[in-house]
């Protein structure tokens, strides 16, 4: 079972990407899934999360800008960040927690997609 984060890029100032994270392997349900970042020299921050009932959190920085939703099908979450500012530029990476087919919670880290916004 795994994660794979994609769709980072280099975007100018007001602009749009969006993040995939697709959780592989036979039998999973998507839990929790969450994107986080981390910009050089700065702790990593939540950035968006959403629950297996589809309940969403936003960090101040990002809410109205950015959207996070699911696809329980292809057991895959989606960043969608629009109005990009510079100071968003980071490494990307989605956590999630997914069931196995016996049920029990397996907890993943995807590797990071970067994201660099000029001005």
């Amino acid at each position: 079972v795994q994660l794979q984060a994609s769709g980072g890029g280099l975007v100018q100032a007001g602009g749009s990407l969006r993040l995939s994270c697709a959780a592989s392997g036979s039998g999973i349900r998507i839990n929790t899934m969450g994107w986080y970042r981390q910009a050089p020299g700065k702790q990593r921050e939540l950035v968006a999360t959403i629950t297996g009932r589809g309940i969403t959190n936003y960090a101040d920085s990002v809410k109205g800008r950015f959207t996070i939703s699911k696809d329980n099908a292809k057991n895959t979450v989606y960043l969608q960040m629009n109005i990009l500012k510079p100071e968003d530029t980071a490494v990307y990476y989605c956590d999630a927690v997914v069931f196995n087919q016996l049920g029990e919670p397996i907890a993943l880290g995807g590797q990071g997609t970067l994201v660099t916004v000029s001005s």
